[in-house]
């Protein structure tokens, strides 16, 4: 979506400022650092390195219908594409709720870097498994 977004003049500023109102649109209000307190997340990490993959990918499927609305509407600028993104985490939401989701309550998933960190260990297990085997 970024891509997308910088050729129809949003810069990083903006950007940060589309994703943000879209996250507060799907979380029913609370923003992204209400949700980062929320979570347990700390500040100076993602929060999307802490959301369950059901959020994940609610997200992203609002940023894809974005990206598909932003070409099809041909939208420029902030604010008209900002518009936008809302509107599709609100649909997105909408979604959820009906199907008795609401992503703002759903609790932490695994921090994703103490899951990247087991797997490297694991991994390197296995190697050393396998050399073994070998000899």
């Amino acid at each position: 979506m970024a891509g997308i977004l910088f050729e129809r003049g949003v810069d990083s500023a903006g950007f940060a400022i589309v994703k943000s109102k879209g996250d507060q649109a799907l979380f029913g209000g609370f923003t992204t650092n209400d949700m980062k307190k929320k979570l347990g997340v700390p500040a100076s990490r993602p929060v999307a390195d802490f959301l369950p993959t059901l959020t994940i990918k609610a997200k992203d499927f609002a940023n894809e219908l974005t990206s598909h609305n932003v070409v099809e509407k041909d939208l420029h600028g902030e604010h008209p594409i900002a518009n936008e993104h809302t509107e599709n985490n609100i649909a997105v939401r909408k979604m959820l709720k009906e199907r008795g989701v609401q992503p703002e309550a759903l609790p932490p998933a695994e921090d994703l870097k103490k899951i990247s960190r087991r797997l490297d260990t694991e991994d390197k297990k296995a190697h050393k498994q396998v050399g073994k085997k070998k000899k």
